[in-house]
């Protein structure tokens, strides 16, 4: 039976939205109630979970288009079985891809977690998961920069034991990268922006006796 998974209905105010991400492909299976796409609007990240165990037969709108309130994603066969390959003649060779694929499928970050992981330059693939599914979850990536952080005053106490002038010098060089900006982000960056051109700053002192 064909299911069509539709976008939520967006809060109020919120006109559009946009598809951050597809964790499922087509042909891929899905189990009930798991994470399928994420769609951020200028206010909040909404999940879409799979209704049903299924498999995915078609997704009708990619990563980055602009999407309405309950707009059609894509459509899912319910009580389908993946499609698997007809014949195998190596499977040694197919067994490592599928592998690798899975591991990444689950190391996949939440909203929260992957903008954590953006901003400090890590890789997803060394945080360990506890999420459901094996999913990085925020608390997740904040252990890992705890444990980063605890790990880091070590080396350097080490280094401290020789001379004084054999100390290096702290880089004064940054590693600058360009991202761009998610959707809430904009939004902020443009209200801001609209009250430093529409509204006036000033301060006032008032004394009283």
């Amino acid at each position: 039976m064909a299911i069509e998974i539709k976008a939520p209905m967006f809060p109020e105010s919120v006109a559009d939205g946009e598809v951050a991400a597809w964790h499922k492909s087509e042909g891929e299976s899905v189990s009930r109630d798991e994470l399928i796409v994420e769609i951020e609007t200028d206010k909040v990240v909404l999940e879409v979970v799979a209704p049903e165990d299924g498999v995915i037969s078609a997704i009708h709108v990619q990563a980055g288009e602009t999407i309405q309130s309950e707009q059609l994603l894509a459509t899912m066969e319910a009580g389908a079985v993946s499609r698997q390959p007809a014949e195998k003649t190596d499977a040694s060779a197919e067994t490592a891809p599928a592998a690798s694929a899975g591991e990444d499928a689950a190391a996949t970050p939440g909203p929260a977690a992957r903008q954590l992981i953006e901003e400090h330059g890590l890789d997803v693939r060394q945080i360990a998961a506890s999420g459901k599914g094996g999913r990085v979850t925020k608390d997740d990536v904040l252990k890992h920069l705890k444990e980063r952080e605890a790990a880091a005053p070590a080396p350097a106490k080490q280094a401290s034991a020789p001379a004084a002038e054999a100390t290096p010098a702290p880089s004064s060089e940054r590693v600058e990268r360009r991202v761009p900006m998610t959707r809430m982000r904009a939004k902020i960056a443009e209200r801001l922006l609209h009250a430093t051109q529409e509204t006036a700053m000033l301060t006032t002192f008032n004394e009283v006796n």
